[in-house]
């Protein structure tokens, strides 16, 4: 068996805001395997907030700069370890630069900033890194847009097509896009269709469903019957096009997409998205 530590025992607490004794009975009946522990927890309902593990605490900001006509967008996320420098214009300024090489198109990033990079690492003390980036070209007709969320916490990019020319000037598609940078930044959806869910994380919910109390002794065939409210549930968690619009939740995005298509006579197709939130995996 393995040697349960109070140190794996407190990440798991950490991680879930499970109780210590559970985290340490759910270690021993998985013989140290974190993730196994974390399943146990959330079938037993012990599992109130499950961390991301590997989420970080790390300080930085995120920007995003688009092209004079409009066509291309970029965004970065940089680090650094105090929220101090974050907030310099030093940094504020280093972090804009990088954005730049990248809305340029700039294929060795690292080698560009190198230079940079060393200066603002001197300047400062701390350990600043490019963390990640994204670029989106808009292809064919339609909109590509960022929005910036909390001071440089939250990072958004969407394109949006469309069939017509003219529906690219519309009031009403351009009100769509926005609407659709913020309901990713708020809503944080990791995917844009349940086809793109991988198969294993919807086979998981389902186990966890099945091995839950709601569930313990219920005949099969009720169990898997309500195993489709519980994916389609589950769909409208992570799924962009399946979750409920955050400004009038009665209805989803793709509710808020269909009105769209009625009120400029095209069809409307939300094509990618990329979403940062600052030390977030």
């Amino acid at each position: 068996m393995a040697d349960i530590t109070v140190a794996a025992i407190n990440d798991l607490r950490q991680r879930t805001n499970a109780g210590m004794m559970d985290c340490k009975k759910a270690l021993i009946e998985t013989n140290g395997d974190m993730d196994a522990a974390i399943k146990i927890l959330r079938e037993k309902g012990l599992a109130i907030q499950v961390k991301r593990a590997d989420k970080e605490s790390k300080e930085g900001i995120i920007k995003a700069l688009a092209s004079p006509d409009g066509k291309t967008f970029a965004m970065a996320e940089v680090n650094t370890e105090t929220d101090f420098v974050a907030k310099t214009d030093n940094f504020k300024n280093f972090a804009e630069a990088v954005t730049s090489q990248v809305l340029a198109g700039v294929e060795d990033l690292a080698g560009a900033m190198k230079e940079a990079l060393m200066t603002i690492v001197s300047q400062t003390g701390e350990n600043v890194k490019i963390r990640r980036t994204a670029r989106f070209v808009l292809s064919g007709t339609g909109e590509v847009a960022s929005y910036i969320h909390m001071g440089g916490k939250v990072g958004v990019l969407v394109e949006v097509g469309c069939g017509k020319a003219e529906t690219a000037s519309n009031a009403a598609f351009s009100e769509l896009v926005h609407d659709l940078t913020l309901q990713i930044a708020a809503a944080a959806p990791r995917f844009l269709t349940s086809e793109e869910v991988p198969a294993e994380a919807i086979e998981t919910e389902k186990e966890i469903a099945r091995n839950s109390d709601r569930f313990r002794g219920k005949p099969a065939n009720i169990v898997e019957g309500a195993l489709k409210g519980i994916v389609n549930k589950y769909f409208s968690d992570v799924c962009l096009v399946n979750q409920p619009f955050v400004k009038e939740p009665k209805q989803t995005v793709t509710d808020i997409v269909k009105a769209c298509e009625k009120a400029t006579g095209d069809v409307i197709t939300i094509k990618r998205f990329v979403r940062f939130q600052l030390g977030a995996a």
